[in-house]
């Protein structure tokens, strides 16, 4: 079934999904409330109600659980099976829900919601689908409301679950879901995954995926958007260039900037494209003014960006400490002598450089110091000052 051509590396993973989508929906063990556990090729891919992927970020848990959602809506004809593909790319199969954030947590309210839309039977598939992005993002008490749902699942209700680890989630939870682990693919499948899905160039590609450390969609971004391979190398070369505490505090600024830059970069398109499809529902035309009866449900729409906009800007800060991270990683690497084993082949000079400047311990302190700043920005520290308080540690001085 083509649903599955689009994804890399889980060759074991897509192996079970498949063979348990191909289960007539009779076998399947709904209701199973002790149900959970981690599923091996060597286990059982019968059907259930329940599953969690989990995986690294990048590892493509995403699209792993919407072709395993489209393979089981799909009718069984090649014409019907590919309309019900598109529908589930589209997200507007009518036996699909999405539960997603685009904020920081995932609201209760649309935990309700979906848990609601799992109690309809379905309308043209086998199955009713339920999927959850970052299932990690719900706090306690909203996690709850999901456990219910899970606990007494109505027959042909599929929910599939993603989060980084099985530890991001409730052990209540964990119990009722079966667990599907994902691996790191290797920077030739993503590489390979480009080539074909993206029509990217195969050194852009290779050279993405190297970057990106076989992060799916950050090596598809890398790939496709020059300003952002430029902002990227800025970053590093940015933190390269660290003298002093000055520079630590005027380089903190900048990354700041950048992660900024880089994240209106993704908001701002879709943002615009939003606005313009919610006016065409409402048969406003473009230039028209909005009818004040109107004006609230475009008030709620930008109120969401914004929300958007904050966790991009978060996300856009991590994915700096994440290059970072892997620069240090890189200089380490030169320092025992392991100039292969680096990521950033295209900085090896600078890389050296930067060897000679510091003992293997400074370097080892420089990346405690990333892990801590990530640990504080997630913890709703300032990034200015966790940015600072890690770009200290990163001051080299040439000899």
């Amino acid at each position: 079934m083509a649903v599955w051509d689009n994804l890399t590396g889980q060759a074991d993973a897509i192996a079970i999904f498949r063979a348990a989508a191909e289960r007539v929906p009779s076998s399947a063990t709904h209701g199973a409330a002790d149900a959970g556990g981690t599923v091996t090729t060597a286990e059982s891919t019968s059907m259930t109600h329940a599953w969690l992927i989990t995986g690294p970020p990048g590892s493509g848990r995403s699209n792993l659980a919407f072709a395993f959602a489209a393979a089981l809506l799909s009718p069984g004809t090649p014409a019907e099976d590919l309309a019900a593909a598109r529908q589930v790319d589209a997200r507007t199969h009518p036996d699909l829900s999405v539960l997603t954030t685009e904020g920081v947590i995932i609201k209760m309210e649309s935990v309700k919601e979906a848990v609601a839309r799992s109690q309809y039977s379905p309308s043209v598939g086998r199955y009713r689908v339920v999927v959850v992005e970052d299932a990690d993002r719900m706090v306690e008490r909203t996690s709850n409301v999901l456990l219910k749902a899970l606990e007494e699942p109505p027959e042909r209700t599929v929910w599939i679950l993603c989060a980084p680890s099985e530890a991001d989630l409730l052990p209540t939870i964990r119990s009722r879901v079966r667990t599907v682990r994902l691996r790191v693919p290797s920077v030739a499948d993503v590489a390979d995954l480009l080539v074909r899905r993206n029509g990217v160039d195969p050194v852009i590609a290779e050279l993405s995926a190297r970057l990106a450390q076989s992060h799916i969609g950050m090596a598809r971004r890398l790939a496709t958007n020059a300003d952002a391979r430029a902002r990227r190398e800025e970053t590093l070369r940015t933190a390269l260039g660290i003298r002093s505490v000055s520079a630590a505090v005027n380089a903190a600024a900048r990354l700041l900037a950048i992660a900024g830059d880089d994240a209106k970069a993704i908001t701002l398109e879709l943002d615009a494209a939003e606005r313009d499809g919610m006016l065409r529902s409402l048969g406003v035309e473009a230039g028209q003014s909005v009818p004040p009866g109107l004006r609230s449900q475009i008030k709620a729409l930008e109120d969401d960006q914004k929300r958007r906009a904050v966790r991009s800007l978060r996300d856009g800060i991590d994915r700096i400490l994440v290059d970072l991270a892997s620069l240090y990683r890189d200089v380490m690497m030169v320092q025992l002598g392991r100039d292969q084993a680096v990521i950033n082949l295209e900085l090896l000079a600078e890389l050296r450089t930067a060897s000679t400047a510091s003992a293997p311990a400074a370097t080892v302190a420089t990346m405690d110091a990333i892990a801590v700043a990530r640990q504080r920005i997630q913890g709703n520290v300032a990034p200015a000052l966790a940015l600072e308080a890690m770009l200290v540690s990163a001051i080299r001085r040439p000899k």
